[in-house]
């Protein structure tokens, strides 16, 4: 397992990662973490990794953009000092130009995306032991579909940054189209966006999976 004892593991994105965590700060018990992946992958850590005491950290708000992390990364990254950093960014970002087309102010670009995203990576680089770069997603399985189309665009541009910048990466957009052979989209997110327990769960496992978690592990 790549995230060593008592190292913190901080996640930063959007709705998805937010998921009704704790605010201003999404750690501690009682839901604080929210309802999604990052409680999934919490509650997975502290049952199988119990000696390695990982304090996971939720800073996921809903609706931001890559231009939002931008503007409170220093607060809700820097700030923190994690060991670990997850970003996973870029849904509102290709959603707000086929929702409000005509709102192009609220519309980040590829060209925009590419870069804040890259800026940040390097800039947090040198201060955490890893970071791990999670694809955006849409919950669709025709590749055709023009939100589904860019939204792939933005996925390579993330693994791009990763292997530019020696970072981890996961690709949830493949873990989904995995699933997507067995379920309608709107089985596992009725807005083709945000995932039903089944769909964090997923996202939950392609993390895991990167980190090196050990599914087969017991305790002593």
């Amino acid at each position: 397992m790549r995230i060593g004892k008592n190292q913190k593991l901080l996640f930063i994105g959007d709705s998805i990662t937010d998921c009704d965590r704790a605010k201003p700060e999404g750690e501690g018990l009682f839901e604080a973490l929210g309802k999604g992946y990052v409680a999934y992958v919490d509650g997975l850590l502290q049952s199988v990794y119990p000696e390695l005491g990982i304090r996971i950290v939720n800073k996921g708000i809903s609706g931001n953009t890559v231009r939002d992390l931008k503007k409170r990364w220093q607060e809700d990254v820097i700030a923190q000092k994690p060991d670990w950093l997850s970003i996973m960014i870029g849904i509102n970002d290709v959603w707000r130009q086929y929702d409000t087309p005509f709102m192009k102010e609220k519309h980040v670009c590829l060209d925009e995306y590419e870069e804040t995203l890259r800026t940040l990576v390097i800039e947090t680089k040198s201060l955490a032991k890893g970071i791990i770069l999670m694809t955006p997603f849409y919950i669709e399985a025709n590749e055709h579909d023009p939100m589904r189309r860019t939204m792939d665009q933005y996925g390579l541009v993330v693994r791009k940054i990763a292997e530019e910048t020696g970072s981890l990466f996961v690709d949830t957009q493949s873990a989904f189209n995995k699933v997507l052979k067995f379920f309608y989209p709107a089985a596992l997110a009725w807005d083709r966006v945000h995932p039903s327990a089944v769909g964090h769960m997923i996202i939950a496992r392609a993390f895991l999976k990167v980190i090196g978690f050990d599914w087969e592990k017991e305790n002593e």
